[in-house]
């Protein structure tokens, strides 16, 4: 799926897989999860948290689109924050879980979206005036001058929090997964992040992995 971004300073690496299985989160993956769950809360507070290069330059990426990250968290600095403050693990489904592990070790936004769900063509912009949609366990989430995914439906996706059209359940087959990598960010950090989830959700999910890149799937805005 070709997705055209329309915001400065953000590289959007996706990889798109077939034949997955979504079930609880098993025993090997829980263990995972633990560890890299533990292992930011060990090595950091909520203050040093907010020193972490990968949570700078993502909260940069935020600012450079007019969004403030102290008032609208970055998914991935939403999560590592619970982690350091001692919080509980998510266990939502082996798939979002394998996504969540992923983005706290990178410190970047991850969505992962319900393939079969989404009606091309695909935009990264800052959402309109009035658009909204259900959150995932938020109510009406307000999208205006926020950074979204849309497709032809509208809005469905976001470094924020992602909505319901979308996400994935035990129905889902097919998946869309995006990383929302700072411009900055090296080619072989993007690329390395990519595999890793790739080979765990082969591993954890059984799925096929079809497409893995962020060049030529993505188009950026010109240079001003």
């Amino acid at each position: 799926m070709n997705i055209t971004v329309e915001l400065p300073g953000v590289v959007l690496a996706v990889l798109e897989a077939d034949g997955v299985r979504v079930e609880p989160t098993g025993q090997e993956l829980a263990l995972v999860l633990e560890g890299g769950w533990r292992a930011i809360q060990r090595s950091n507070s909520t203050e040093s948290l907010a020193e972490a290069e990968s949570i700078r330059a993502t909260r940069a990426m935020f600012r450079s689109w007019g969004v403030d990250p102290s008032k609208y968290r970055p998914s991935s600095e939403a999560l590592s924050r619970r982690a350091a403050q001692g919080k509980g693990l998510y266990h939502v489904s082996n798939v979002v879980d394998v996504g969540n592990l992923c983005s706290i070790e990178t410190g970047w936004p991850y969505g992962l979206y319900d393939r079969a769900k989404i009606n091309p063509p695909i935009f990264f912009r800052h959402g309109a005036d009035g658009e909204a949609y259900e959150g995932i366990g938020k109510r009406t989430w307000h999208l205006a001058s926020r950074p979204v995914l849309t497709d032809a439906k509208g809005p469905f996706g976001s470094p924020i929090s992602d909505s319901t059209r979308t996400m994935v359940t035990q129905s889902t087959r097919e998946i869309l997964a995006v990383i929302y990598a700072p411009g900055a960010a090296p080619a072989n950090s993007i690329e390395s992040a990519l595999s890793r989830l790739g080979e765990r959700l082969i591993r954890f999910a059984a799925a096929h992995v079809i497409y893995s890149g962020f060049h030529p799937l993505i188009s950026r805005p010109p240079e001003p």
